[in-house]
């Protein structure tokens, strides 16, 4: 065999290893798609659903002539004024927190880190519950400005608290530091509305997480700050995966991670400092739905960010749902079933082995 020949095979199978690599790559990507296509199909049958049930079920059936038409006057109304706001803001506030969790993660490399671990929830509702309790405001336009300032302090304090000592902001200094912070907040803002129920009486039910009684205007108000928040999480979206191989390494891929980290720490601010004004302090979803989509397919953050947009509505909207009849007539808020069902997650992400790294 000449050398000539020799080298044309070697070139010939370097093509070929290609080729099937770029084939292998292809068939993911289209398992992908589909599985993302029948994530989006289960988002809408969830959102069907959470026009259905309610105190007052309201047949298939008779739902697009409720929309559309005066044939049914009273479930036109439960329709228009209570259960489609509540939806919606189900949607947009569902994506919001399940992609400010999954940028937390990649950016602390901590795969047990959400707004509500981290304090990031707390420190917003203890912004809001001085806006409220103290200075007197009211309304969405002006108390949404004490959420960004709560989750941004809260954020900051949390790293801080996390760097001390040897060996820096490390995930289980970080998730401790939260977890106490958070702790503090809660207990000092739950303090201020023992001790003063007049003013407080509103915001009792708030901090407890719900979207219940929200109109179409609330989720016009927080919207664009979740939209701008995902457009910047899209924004940085290509780095995370080299963010996440720790920052020697992704300097060497071309990372740039001072700018990642800085257009991450605002796009968290603005998903969790809007959903808490609108809906009050959501525990646990940020946590589950990243590992849930990383379960699916992978740990490309690329991808996790697509699944966690369509995954996080539906999880957050079923355990609306589910709160609405398992006290009938009566309803427990959302934020508390999803901290029924986040707390068992929690717990098996720190057994699992896997949960040290992402």
């Amino acid at each position: 065999m000449t050398a000539t020949s020799a080298q044309e095979r070697a070139a010939g199978g370097l093509r070929h290893a290609d080729r099937s690599a770029r084939n292998g790559v292809a068939a993911t990507n289209g398992r992908r798609v589909v599985g993302w296509l029948v994530a989006l199909a289960v988002l809408v049958g969830v959102c069907i659903l959470s026009l259905v049930v309610g105190a007052k079920d309201i047949p298939f059936a008779t739902i697009w002539d409720a929309l559309f038409s005066d044939a049914y006057p009273d479930e036109r109304i439960i329709l228009w004024d209570m259960r489609i706001p509540r939806t919606v803001l189900g949607v947009i506030a569902g994506a919001a927190l399940g992609v400010a969790g999954a940028l937390i993660m990649a950016l602390t490399r901590n795969p047990l880190a959400d707004a509500g671990i981290l304090g990031v929830n707390s420190g917003a509702a203890f912004a809001v519950a001085i806006a409220v309790g103290f200075l007197g405001l009211g309304g969405i336009w002006t108390y949404i400005w004490f959420a960004f300032l709560g989750a941004v302090l809260a954020t900051v304090a949390v790293y801080c608290l996390g760097s001390l000592g040897r060996g820096g902001a490390t995930p289980i200094r970080l998730t401790l530091a939260g977890v106490a912070l958070g702790a503090v907040l809660s207990g000092v803002t739950f303090g201020m509305t023992l001790l003063n129920p007049d003013a407080f009486d509103k915001m009792r039910f708030w901090t407890a997480g719900s979207i219940a009684g929200r109109g179409l205007d609330i989720s016009a108000a927080v919207g664009v700050f979740i939209a701008i928040g995902l457009v910047l999480a899209a924004v940085i979206v290509n780095s995370l995966n080299a963010v996440a191989l720790g920052d020697d390494l992704a300097r060497s891929l071309g990372a740039n991670i001072t700018r990642t980290r800085i257009i991450g720490v605002i796009a968290i601010t603005l998903l969790c400092g809007a959903v808490t004004a609108a809906a009050g302090p959501i525990m646990f979803l940020g946590l589950m739905v990243p590992h849930i989509a990383r379960w699916l397919i992978g740990p490309d953050q690329r991808w996790i960010l697509v699944y966690t947009v369509v995954l996080a509505p539906s999880i957050f909207l079923l355990s609306d749902i589910l709160g609405r009849v398992v006290v009938r007539p009566g309803e427990l808020q959302v934020g508390i079933i999803s901290a029924m069902v986040g707390a068992p997650v929690l717990i098996a992400m720190v057994r699992r082995e896997k949960a040290s790294g992402l």
